[in-house]
């Protein structure tokens, strides 16, 4: 008990009695009439003051309350206990809101309220009625609006889930102290399905009730699984939520129209036009289309609060502490951070409205220029990207990257100042007029080198000429004008490699030209005067031949006989002199598209000065191009006589100066985009697919690794490393074409045929499959009858390795799968306890708990058998009879062969003469416990534990955090969606 004393007087007021041990400390809340108490019977109590009555209590099982304190500005309590400390809310602070076009209905203190977003006007519409029970956090939790009958359904957790239905009238305007009198009845939900129809949530029959205003039943519909809560998805239609997905109801065929597979969904939010719905969960985001088919799904680390659609069809949300965007194709990125959390009601533009945890509507003001340009560029909207990059602030390193790696890297160009960075992105969009800019720029030998190796493989054979000679890279030029047919700079590169001294450049020039006798002279001058011989022999050079063979003297060599002497000379390549031809293409949006901003402004110009406006005037001269005066005859102008002549435009003989240097110029007006390649296969795979093996098997390792983690929290990939080169080996085939042409590569689709569509690309072909996982538990059953528990060991492992990247075709087989994981993860339980049992010979006591624990994982029949043998027989000899008599009894209760129930019976003789232990075990038969998988301790019923968020596997929390030493992937208490293994599980 508790006393309560007043501001002004000292004796008693009231007495609060409800503590069972000393009282340790008392606290008034701030912002609400309740007193919270704390007390050294391990207990916080929460009174009304109003009533003088306890309305919630929080216990601990081992610790007793000291202190208490309050936030200062949030709905926060932090109490301080024997061994740590707690906070805590004593209420939700999420209002209940609804909103319709262009207003928001909401519940602040006990009245319903109406907020216009365009007027920003706030109206109190009707009181609604205090809960009638004791307890907190009894306030609305949702509401429904119908629009027609002006009806609105308030849903709580009084009773075990209620609603209330209320009428508001039309001139509803201002306070009334006169509770309207509202129908009230049980149920999970409620959420209006039609005009003047509701539907309510029986969740003990598992059915929902349809009623009208009146409260009346017309209707019940009997559900398909098992539903805790539903949610408004258009006339008619209910989204209903189960343990591990969401269903789309149609309430009138009593149909399901889509099935998806989801964490558990607490809030759900449809776009402004009804095709497009947002799941929120608590730590991801799901967006979907009207039927339920699976758009993207985002995962956040932070708790997800609320959301709402903009105009654009993006969605915006928050989390505790930012205001988040989720385009369409599951890209995501922050807008602002928040002081404070808050509820989206409306998007409209720039403009954020939403609710604080006070109840009052706020206004945000967010800049959306870096979703509107995503946007625009995924819609591919290229003029409005224009727009936005001629007028908007865009730049950074971040939207540089994503444009990167979305494939636009001809729009970073237009944000990046960086020569360097210019330059890799030029060179990536195959701009090669900038790249040459940069390369200037930068001038450095690497980028050079770089610049060469892009304009080859466009066929630029002027820019490929010109950064060989900024490098003096004379190999690989000489080769370029052989196979371009430039014999005219091969002989100066001849002459170039004579005046270096380079002998081997002047050798391989001389034989790129076919130019026999300075190969001679080469030779000779080189001191290798047999290959001169040879050479000046085999072309038929007599007279050089003779004097080289009367210096050669007897060391003359011979030339083997019979053989045919041909002349080496290079081919004559098929384009001389000039770039490969290349397609002539609609020149890009992006491809100098800021460059000329103003260049239409002079195109207009010259159009004017080209048509018939004003009136000629008379020039007598104009300034030539070198300076000199040059006198205009009108007649050469217009021509000999008045009729149009068209464009007389002749070839003019230019020096040879000025093309070259026009080789290394930009010129915008003759280039255009190189035609992009398609899609490749394993792209379309990875954008189709949320499952990891068929990540694995495109090469995307990096979202097969991302998608691992977030659905089975897996952290250590180095015993998938293997499976994931399997996978990907085993869903490509390699054709070789011509010996100096690459090797093409093919990807291999599941389930092709010859009559299938070529536009339709398939799933990747797999190599392993469930088929594949089955005889491997049969070959590990073996190996464990046999006692090879290494092996089988091994072989179990090596399942719940392959399970992460399986991919499954129905539900049934998913189920297969699952249960598969569960059988794998017992089996290598029970064999690592085995194996670390005959690690510790020494340890008798250690011996029996381990032979002990192993008959409690879920084995084949056969194999319990041995195992409850085994442990009989070691706490037999270990003298722990009553110990041995439970085992001896389980094992005649699993029906075993004659020779093992002998045996028992014996041993179930023998031990019932002397009942009793001579060693103390920790192992409690009678109390049901799981095994700790790294300490091999029991956790029994009432304990806390930790669960491996793959394998399910059971740990002391002191484990929480360590990978899981059962499938060696997954790291013990971490967060994670579940096992995704089928396209079934998503749409």
């Amino acid at each position: 008990m508790f006393v309560l004393f007043s501001d002004t007087k000292a004796w008693e007021v009231d007495t609060l009695r409800g503590h069972m041990n000393n009282v340790s400390c008392v606290m008034f809340h701030a912002r609400q009439d309740i007193i919270v108490s704390n007390s050294e019977d391990k207990s916080i109590r929460v009174w009304d003051v109003s009533k003088r009555t306890g309305v919630q209590t929080f216990r601990r099982e081992h610790d007793r309350f000291w202190i208490l304190a309050a936030h200062p500005d949030m709905n926060l309590l932090a109490a301080g206990h024997d061994s740590g400390m707690i906070v805590f809310k004593l209420e939700r602070e999420r209002p209940a809101f609804v909103v319709y076009e262009g207003s928001l209905y909401y519940i602040k203190d006990r009245f319903l309220r109406a907020y216009e977003f365009a007027t920003q006007k706030d109206t109190q519409l009707i009181p609604i009625r205090r809960p009638g029970s004791t307890g907190m956090n009894q306030g609305p939790r949702s509401l429904s609006y119908s629009p027609l009958e002006n009806a609105v359904l308030v849903c709580s957790d009084v009773d075990g889930g209620s609603y209330e239905l209320y009428l508001v009238p039309k001139d509803s305007v201002g306070r009334s102290d006169a509770t309207q009198e509202a129908k009230r009845g049980l149920g999970g939900s409620a959420v209006f399905v039609a005009r003047n129809r509701f539907a309510v949530l029986d969740k003990i029959h598992n059915q929902v009730m349809i009623k009208n205003l009146r409260n009346e039943v017309t209707k019940k519909c009997s559900l398909p699984a098992t539903v805790d809560a539903i949610f408004y998805a258009g006339t008619g239609n209910l989204l209903c939520r189960s343990e591990d997905r969401i269903i789309l109801f149609d309430l009138q065929q009593r149909i399901v129209l889509g099935d998806f597979h989801t964490p558990f969904v607490k809030y759900i939010v449809w776009s402004n036009d009804m095709e497009n719905v947002a799941l929120l969960s608590k730590h991801a985001i799901i967006i979907a289309s009207k039927k339920l088919v699976h758009r993207c799904t985002l995962h956040e680390t932070i708790r997800v609060k609320s959301g709402a659609w903009d105009d654009n069809g993006v969605f915006i949300y928050t989390t505790l502490n930012h205001i988040k965007y989720c385009l369409p194709n599951g890209d995501s990125g922050i807008i602002r951070t928040l002081d404070v959390p808050v509820y989206i009601t409306k998007v409209s533009g720039n403009s954020v409205s939403c609710l604080d945890r006070d109840g009052k509507n706020r206004v945000i003001q967010i800049d959306a220029t870096e979703y509107v340009f995503k946007l625009a560029l995924i819609k591919k909207k290229f003029d409005h990207v224009m727009s936005m990059i001629r007028n908007s602030q865009l730049c950074g390193q971040a939207m540089i990257a994503y444009l990167q790696q979305k494939g636009f890297p001809e729009v970073a160009l237009h944000f990046v100042k960086d020569e360097k960075t210019r330059f890799n992105l030029a060179v990536e969009s195959g701009n090669i007029e900038i790249a040459v800019a940069s390369a200037k720029e930068i001038d450095d030998k690497d980028h050079w080198y770089r610049l060469g190796i892009e304009a080859l493989r466009q066929g630029n054979a002027g820019i490929v000429e010109y950064a060989y000679q900024r490098t003096k890279n004379f190999e690989r030029l000489s080769f370029l004008y052989l196979i371009t047919g430039n014999m005219d700079k091969l002989s100066k590169m001849l002459r170039i490699a004579e005046i270096k001294n380079d002998v081997m450049g002047q050798f391989h020039n001389a034989l790129y030209i076919g130019d026999i006798q300075e190969r001679i002279k080469i030779l000779e001058e080189s001191g290798h005067l047999p290959l001169a011989y040879v050479t000046a022999t085999v072309h038929g050079l007599t007279e050089i031949a003779e004097r080289l063979a009367a210096e050669l003297g007897d060391n003359l060599p011979t030339l083997p006989p019979g053989k045919k002497a041909s002349l080496l000379m290079p081919p004559p390549p098929i384009v001389r002199n000039g770039d490969w031809p290349l397609l002539r293409v609609t020149k890009g949006i992006f491809e100098g598209g800021l460059d000329n901003v103003g260049g239409a402004v002079h195109e207009e110009e010259d159009e004017g000065a080209a048509a018939n406006w004003g009136e000629d005037l008379d020039i007598a001269e104009v300034e030539g191009q070198n300076g000199e005066v040059v006198v205009v005859d009108d007649t050469e102008v217009r021509g000999d006589d008045d009729e149009e002549g068209g464009w007389d435009l002749e070839d003019l003989e230019l020096p040879a100066d000025v093309a070259t240097a026009n080789v290394a110029g930009t010129t915008h007006a003759t280039s255009f985009v190189t035609p992009s390649p398609g899609m490749p296969v394993s792209q379309i795979w990875t954008q189709k697919s949320s499952l990891a093996g068929e990540h694995a098997a495109a090469g995307n390792f990096d979202t097969a690794m991302r998608l691992l983690s977030r659905q089975l929290g897996i952290k250590n990939f180095a015993p998938l490393k293997p499976l994931f080169l399997d996978l990907y080996l085993g869903s490509h085939t390699y054709l070789p074409a011509f010996v100096s042409a690459p090797v093409v590569s093919l990807a291999l689709e599941r389930g092709w045929s010859e009559t299938a569509s070529p536009n339709v690309r398939g799933p990747p072909a797999l190599v392993f499959r469930f088929s594949l996982l089955d005889e491997k538990l049969r070959l590990a059953y073996k190996a464990t009858t046999e006692g090879k528990f290494s092996e089988a060991l091994r072989l179990f492992l090596t399942i719940l390795h392959t399970i992460p990247v399986i991919v499954v075709d129905s539900r049934r087989e998913v189920d297969e799968v699952k249960e598969l994981l569960g059988i794998a993860k017992e089996y290598v339980l029970g064999l690592r306890m085995e194996v670390k049992r005959k690690e510790v010979k020494d340890d008798a006591v250690r011996q029996q708990e381990l032979a002990a624990y192993f008959t409690h994982c879920n084995l084949q029949k056969v194999h319990l058998r041995l195992a409850l043998l085994n442990a009989m027989g070691v706490c037999y000899k270990g003298g722990n009879f009553n110990t041995a008599a439970n085992f001896a009894r389980r094992l005649l209760e699993s029906e075993p062969p004659a020779n093992h129930a002998t045996k028992a019976r014996q041993v179930l003789q023998a031990c019932e003469r002397q009942l009793q232990d001579a060693k103390k075990l920790n192992y409690d038969f009678r109390n049901p416990f799981v095994v700790c998988g790294a300490t091999f301790t029991p956790i029994y019923r009432g304990q806390k534990d930790v669960s491996c968020p793959y394998c399910t596997a059971r740990f002391v929390p002191s484990v929480q955090g360590n990978l899981c030493p059962i499938c060696e992937l997954a790291v013990v208490g971490s967060d994670a969606s579940g096992l995704l293994c089928s396209t079934t599980q998503i749409r």
